[in-house]
């Protein structure tokens, strides 16, 4: 194992508070928040386990520091499905963002916050 990696590796978490691994060397068990969502869970009320900690040029001036929290499978639930009132809200909600108010069509798109109103009203285009 590299110095950067055993820099990383503490799984009693004694070192960081929680256990911590370098870049792909987390047991198979946890996962990150993007990888429980994709395989239809979620993390059900549990903490976070463990962390992944990596280096990154592109985080910090110089060898700046990312971490990524860590889930335990075992422990999680099927996320939930929104009952059909739910959708029929969220439904509305989005129309309501898709409306412009100066000539009340749907545009097909969410109007930009910045303007409050569709592009083409914005420019002063007659629709």
């Amino acid at each position: 194992m590299s110095r950067i990696r055993a820099a990383f590796w503490d799984p009693a978490g004694s070192r960081y508070g929680i256990p911590t691994y370098p870049w792909r060397m987390a047991p198979a068990h946890l996962l990150t928040l993007r990888q429980l969502t994709g395989m239809g869970l979620r993390p059900g009320g549990q903490g976070v386990q463990a962390q992944v900690l990596w280096r990154s040029r592109r985080y910090g001036a110089r060898g700046g520091v990312r971490a990524a929290y860590l889930y335990d499978v075992r422990f999680a639930l099927p996320k939930r499905t929104p009952t059909a009132r739910q959708r029929d809200a969220l439904a509305k909600a989005n129309a309501a963002r898709r409306t412009c108010p100066e000539c009340n069509r749907d545009a097909g798109y969410v109007l930009p916050r910045h303007l409050g109103t569709c592009l083409d009203c914005a420019e002063g285009v007659a629709a």
